[in-house]
């Protein structure tokens, strides 16, 4: 149990993320670097989550939203990059929507018949829907003509490693192993994104990242963790376990939605990214009791 109401204290957030310099939080608190004003949320939030949640098939990483310090991780090789599944979508699309002056297409999902993870498909969308509900279908449309070099500026933008040379299309929304990104660097490009909400497209993302959590793929963070509306993506990706499985799923929660505080980033091994959100959804549960 965390005895500090971290999701509703925006003032607390900053003082206990900051040193008694001033400087921002450090590396987690298992590393013994976190001055004694921000360790007293870390230490809480990294003993819940390692108690509630002791199995090596999870990781997780939790970040202070507003400085991007790390407050609590177990996720081994932070900075190795690694598949992320459709984790990477938002930023695909912005990359797109700097080529085509911000405009979305409309599209019609019918499932297995358009490359669709849903076999019925997701009928008539547009791109808020395709990121809540992370249509394969849809992505596979918005990146039809995209190349690595197209996306690569965006990556840049937002701290993200690049897409490796030669890839191209659907490799571009996450599909396959042609884009990795380092853990730490992905979760701080989804505080960024927050950062940028009022930049052209990004609302859109946010927009469907929000519907995500009600209702799409991430609705397990909700039904986890019903006191706080969240923003949610998220993404099952290529497993790099020695105990191979079929796909790792990914979650990336950040919560309050209007002004998050923190943001957690999950994978669990073995199960798509809509069952990782639970997982998600539990351990922002179990930090804020």
């Amino acid at each position: 149990m965390v005895g500090v109401k971290y999701f509703a204290l925006p003032l607390t957030l900053c003082l206990l993320a900051l040193s008694p310099s001033g400087s921002r939080a450090g590396p987690p608190v298992a590393d013994g670097a976190e001055s004694s004003g921000a360790s007293l949320f870390a230490q809480a939030a990294a003993e819940a989550l390692n108690r509630g949640f002791p199995s090596r098939d999870i990781s997780f990483l939790l970040l202070d939203a507003h400085t991007g310090g790390v407050l609590a991780s177990r996720w081994d090789h932070l900075d190795t990059p690694i598949p992320m599944g459709s984790l990477v979508k938002p930023f695909t699309a912005l990359a797109y929507g700097e080529e085509h002056a911000f405009q979305y297409p409309a599209h019609t999902c019918r499932g297995t018949a358009t490359g669709c993870w849903l076999p019925l498909g997701h009928g008539n969308i547009n791109l808020t829907t395709a990121i809540a509900y992370s249509c394969n279908s849809y992505f596979r449309m918005l990146t039809e003509n995209l190349t690595a070099a197209d996306v690569s500026p965006t990556a840049s933008r937002f701290g993200l490693e690049p897409p490796r040379n030669g890839a191209a299309g659907p490799q571009l929304a996450g599909l396959g192993t042609r884009w990795q990104i380092s853990p730490l660097r992905m979760a701080r490009a989804y505080l960024e994104l927050v950062r940028r909400r009022e930049q052209p497209g990004v609302n859109q993302i946010l927009d469907g990242m929000a519907q995500s959590a009600l209702h799409g793929t991430g609705a397990e963070v909700h039904r986890a963790f019903p006191v706080s509306a969240a923003l949610v993506k998220t993404g099952t990706a290529a497993c790099i376990h020695f105990r191979h499985a079929a796909g790792d799923g990914f979650t990336v929660a950040l919560v309050p939605a209007d002004e998050p505080q923190v943001l957690l980033m999950v994978r669990v091994h073995g199960v798509p990214g809509s069952q990782a959100a639970k997982t998600a959804g539990q351990m922002l549960r179990r930090i804020e009791d």
